[in-house]
């Protein structure tokens, strides 16, 4: 069997089996999982929040400690260095694979072997999805499925951008490695159809997007559908790690210098 463009070791006996869906799931629930469950968690409460989803906002960079910009930074590598340990959990549970020679994260192409193959196609994903991403959250903002996404709202700093794309590599990082290249590994082992893999991967990325209402679900859970399709194809989360960075850092530094300078933006 093959996941990721390495051969994914056999895993014949029952007891390994339950290990390794209790691994999966221990990863998820410290992770993405435990995300979506919150993310549902804050859905419901807008939507029974009295006014329309519209009128609400979902802020994802905001201040930390707000009037004390040292302690706010920070707060703010905290949070971001955090946030990555789950994907060194995954780095060394993939080192601890059964079998000889155990390829660590080059088992999912989270590497440095193709960097002008993941670079290129990277950026070609990001102004793909990047763009029709836009338009479906305009539109669904616009019809009032969708609550006002404030990509950023720290204060005006000198290390504001930086922090900024710092969020984007870490989110981008998080969560190609897990929803994709490691979800999809272990479903593989076990014996799960691509199909049912790829739905999995696609509704777990959208789920922990519905905080930001019915179009962040949609739009995510199409995102979900073409990075499994693609990372299928490639054998690699690298260029996908680019491509959802790019988006991110786009859409955080866009936001900053577009927010209240342009009539088509909405903001909180």
């Amino acid at each position: 069997m093959w996941a990721g463009g390495e051969r994914v070791p056999a895993l014949p006996g029952t007891a390994e089996r339950r290990t390794l869906s209790r691994e999966l799931l221990l990863v998820l629930a410290l992770s993405l999982g435990a995300s979506g469950v919150a993310a549902v968690i804050r859905f419901v409460g807008a939507l029974t929040r009295p006014g329309g989803l519209a009128d609400q906002a979902a802020t994802l960079n905001g201040s930390r400690a707000p009037g004390r910009p040292w302690l706010d930074l920070v707060w703010q590598v905290f949070a971001i260095s955090t946030a990555l340990v789950p994907v060194l959990l995954v780095a060394h549970l993939l080192l601890r694979e059964p079998g000889p020679g155990a390829p660590g994260m080059r088992a999912i192409g989270f590497d440095l072997r193709r960097p002008r193959f993941d670079l290129a196609w990277g950026a070609v994903v990001a102004a793909g999805i990047g763009g029709s991403g836009i338009l479906l959250y305009l539109g669904a903002h616009a019809a009032g499925a969708n609550l006002t996404v404030v990509p950023e709202s720290l204060p005006e700093v000198w290390w504001k951008f930086p922090v900024l794309i710092a969020s984007a590599l870490q989110n981008s990082i998080l969560e190609e490695v897990i929803i994709v290249g490691y979800l999809l590994r272990r479903l593989d082992q076990l014996g799960w159809s691509a199909p049912a893999a790829l739905l999995t991967s696609s509704l777990l990325r959208g789920s922990y997007h519905l905080y930001q209402g019915i179009g962040g679900f949609i739009g995510n859970v199409a995102m979900g559908v073409i990075f499994v399709w693609l990372y299928r194809r490639w054998g690699r989360v690298m260029p996908l790690v680019v491509a959802h960075a790019l988006i991110d850092i786009v859409a955080f530094i866009g936001y900053a210098l577009l927010a209240g300078h342009v009539d088509w933006l909405p903001t909180a």
